[in-house]
């Protein structure tokens, strides 16, 4: 959300800043509903005045014994009281639709967000690792003879409807392994503060974030008001709502694995094949709190943690930088890490690494206190996926395949599937 203040005093500035999201003319909208409702305070506040006064007049003509003048200035306050209320309550109405207004405003942009129509012109940063060649062609993940028995599509249909999996036996363990090698590796390595959230939250928790009012649709509502999360962002983020913190608390730096859940709204015939894109899913997600003035370094620390999660798996990947037109609505900046899916031949989203600068703590009146003892201000919040687990867990598999069907698994994951290291093509795990 987006400082009326800010606006007022360059709006010339914020009009620039909105142009590279596609907008036009926010300023001049923003203003006229603020003067309005500034319009509508000074009036209230002005009505007021003269009711006080003549309510003081009351007691002298009441004392002088001049009925007439008694009773006309007892008409006027309670004519003034009515003109006060309506005024007020239109002040009311003003305030709510301008904070409507600057609630559906997308976040600025940071100077060095490239500019781009699409996630075609997203500008690459890195690239680690050789993706893996093979003497055969290799399979996406649901083809493969290793995983066929414990990826089960038929089931989930039947229990769910499309866009959910079940998986069972050895690739349900290797799922699982991920989920904990990644915790541990943010937690026991990162200094991340493990934590588990609902995934149920009330609605002013997904304003805080910014996912309402703008994005209902991507996500699902319960029949008595909660809604269900898109991601740990929602919960770990708004663990600052309304707070004021103390300068030597931060940074607050948070993990957690969680259910997932998203509508995919707009995505029909995208991705339909496999788990790449589901209604449900799994990821460790990664939160950071910060002074305005470490942001940015955090921001890097936090893509460095989730690419270091593909490195240890030996998964080749390139980091891009989203591009204006790709850029989420919430975000000043976003770091895209794409894994290498050979049964596609191509990189995949598996992190988004985003900074969102005051943009959610001003949704969520999240502050701090200077060390100087100055007067609070808004904390700086980050989130990122540290990973999504189903997306690791095609890319285990698919860089794992082999030519006989079986998949070898990565070295970091022995620990945590009790020495076994791969999947025979009957789907056992040895």
């Amino acid at each position: 959300m987006h400082d009326i203040r800010t606006i007022r005093d360059n709006p010339e500035a914020f009009d620039t800043a909105m142009a590279r999201r596609g907008l036009s003319g926010v300023s001049a909208e923003a203003l006229a509903m603020d003067e309005a409702r500034r319009a509508a305070i000074l009036k209230a506040e002005t009505e007021q005045a003269e009711a006080n006064k003549a309510a003081k007049a009351i007691g002298a003509a009441k004392a002088s014994g001049d009925e007439a003048e008694f009773e006309r200035l007892r008409a006027e306050v309670a004519d003034k009281k009515q003109q006060i209320a309506a005024l007020n309550e239109e002040a009311k109405e003003l305030d709510a639709k301008l904070t409507d207004f600057l609630m559906g405003l997308p976040n600025v942009m940071a100077e060095d967000v490239p500019d781009g129509a699409d996630e075609d012109e997203n500008v690459e940063i890195k690239r680690w690792g050789t993706p893996r060649t093979f003497d055969f062609k290799p399979l996406e993940h649901y083809d493969l003879p290793a995983v066929k028995d414990g990826l089960d599509f038929e089931t989930a249909a039947k229990l769910s409807g499309s866009r959910f999996a079940v998986l069972t036996g050895a690739v349900a363990r290797v799922h699982r392994a991920l989920a904990q090698f990644m915790l541990d590796t943010h937690v026991v390595e990162n200094g991340l503060t493990e934590a588990i959230t609902p995934v149920l939250v009330r609605e002013d928790m997904m304003y805080g974030t910014g996912q309402l009012p703008k994005f209902g649709e991507d996500s699902y509502q319960t029949t008595n008001g909660w809604w269900l999360i898109p991601t740990a962002e929602v919960t770990l983020t708004n663990f600052v709502n309304g707070e004021v913190l103390d300068a030597d608390d931060l940074p607050r730096r948070y993990a957690a694995h969680t259910q997932c859940f998203r509508s995919e709204a707009g995505s029909a015939g995208k991705d339909t094949a496999g788990m790449l894109r589901q209604h449900q899913f799994e990821k460790v997600e990664m939160v950071s709190i910060t002074r305005p003035e470490d942001s940015e370094a955090e921001h890097q620390r936090m893509t460095r943690c989730a690419e270091d999660i593909l490195e240890r798996l030996g998964l080749a990947y390139r980091t891009v930088v989203l591009c204006t037109g790709d850029l989420g609505f919430g975000m000043k900046r976003t770091h895209d890490i794409e894994v290498w899916l050979p049964g596609q031949n191509a990189y995949r989203e598996i992190s988004s690494v985003s900074l969102a600068g005051d943009f959610q703590a001003r949704r969520m009146n999240a502050r701090y206190k200077p060390a100087d003892g100055g007067k609070p201000q808004f904390v700086h919040t980050l989130n990122g996926s540290g990973l999504a687990v189903g997306r690791a867990l095609i890319a285990v598999l698919e860089n794992g395949q082999q030519e006989d069907g079986s998949v070898t698994l990565p070295e970091a994951l022995h620990p945590y599937l009790r020495g076994k290291t791969r999947i025979t093509a009957d789907g056992e795990i040895v």
